[in-house]
């Protein structure tokens, strides 16, 4: 009789991986190669095989409620990645959209939807710190510690989820805040002088003078501050990867 175990164990190796490699922008996106992330997938589970632990009660578990707790962890360490890169993504939104740059669009090569040129810059910037950094490394010790830590098989869903769940969407925001407010602070002082100029001076156009006002500092300080992405991606990385374990033991 053929035992079927070994390649029941492969199959639920595949699928933390699977949402890791599949959904975090660093590790393939919407434009990457399917047959490359595929490759990918299955390579990290190979390597995985000698040390995942699985549940001795997993033969007897509904394969469905295996495979979802699965899933659920993967796309909590996905998610944290998301977060990672979504924070920069988001800052450079709110930056083009003070500068005035908010009408041109391009396609981001990570997400596959429109964003503005600011938006796409820096979420690229960040990206490419995250592999400098190694970040891809500190979430595939992750994903190897997540075995560690939560076995494959039956689990329950913590109390703690939307408070995890909530730190890391408070990630994003932090991190934009902390990207955009210099250029916004700028900006927005240049606004108070157009608002007293038109006051004290009604002859002269406002819009004629703001619009390229605005862009020539933001661009200034877009030089001085774009530096300031790899330090807070850098510096972001191990309390991301930790939110990211903390995400996946809320499905303990």
């Amino acid at each position: 009789m053929i035992d079927f175990t070994p390649l029941m164990r492969l199959g639920f190796l595949l699928v933390r991986p699977s949402l890791l490699i599949g959904m975090a922008p660093a590790f393939g996106g919407a434009f990457a190669p399917a047959r490359v992330k595929v490759g990918l997938i299955v390579l990290v589970a190979i390597g995985l095989v000698p040390t995942a632990i699985v549940q001795p009660s997993v033969e007897a578990l509904p394969i469905a409620i295996v495979v979802a707790r699965e899933a659920a962890i993967g796309f909590a360490l996905a998610l944290a990645m998301r977060a990672l890169v979504g924070g920069a993504e988001f800052g450079g939104q709110l930056i083009g959209f003070q500068m005035g740059l908010s009408y041109g669009a391009t396609v981001d090569p990570m997400s596959g939807v429109r964003n503005p040129v600011l938006a796409v810059l820096y979420s690229n910037i960040a990206i490419v710190t995250f592999f400098m950094i190694n970040g891809h490394h500190a979430f595939l010790r992750a994903l190897h510690r997540s075995y560690r830590d939560l076995p494959i098989g039956a689990g329950h869903i913590s109390t703690s989820l939307p408070v995890d769940v909530a730190r890391l969407l408070g990630v994003v925001f932090s991190l934009a805040a902390r990207l955009a407010s210099p250029v916004i602070v700028v900006l927005v002082l240049v606004e108070a002088g157009l608002a007293l100029l038109a006051r004290s001076a009604p002859m002269l156009n406002p819009m004629a003078i703001g619009n390229p006002l605005r862009l020539l500092l933001g661009l200034v300080m877009l030089g001085i501050i774009a530096p300031a992405v790899v330090g807070l991606v850098a510096g972001n990385l191990t309390s991301i990867v930790d939110l990211a374990l903390q995400t996946a033991a809320a499905f303990r």
